[in-house]
């Protein structure tokens, strides 16, 4: 089975707070590669980090990450 697609909208809450990858890293105890990664969407985050990035943006989780057109088919 192949990967699933997600794209997120980290770099906008990123934005709105005015943080680094780097900073959103340390807070989240990842590294700034994993950060860019999953932006990216070269790396879909585990449940446990996806709900830890959504909980420190203070949002629900599914205004950060949504399944591409092709994954909900």
């Amino acid at each position: 089975m192949e990967n699933p697609k997600m794209v997120n909208t980290i770099r906008v809450e990123r934005a709105k707070k005015r943080i680094t990858q780097a900073e959103l890293a340390e807070k989240l105890k990842v590294s700034r590669q994993t950060i860019h990664s999953i932006e990216t969407g070269k790396f879909v985050p585990s449940v446990v980090l996806a709900l830890k990035i959504a909980q420190y943006f203070d949002v629900e989780f599914k205004e950060i990450f949504q399944l591409t057109e092709n994954e909900i088919k």
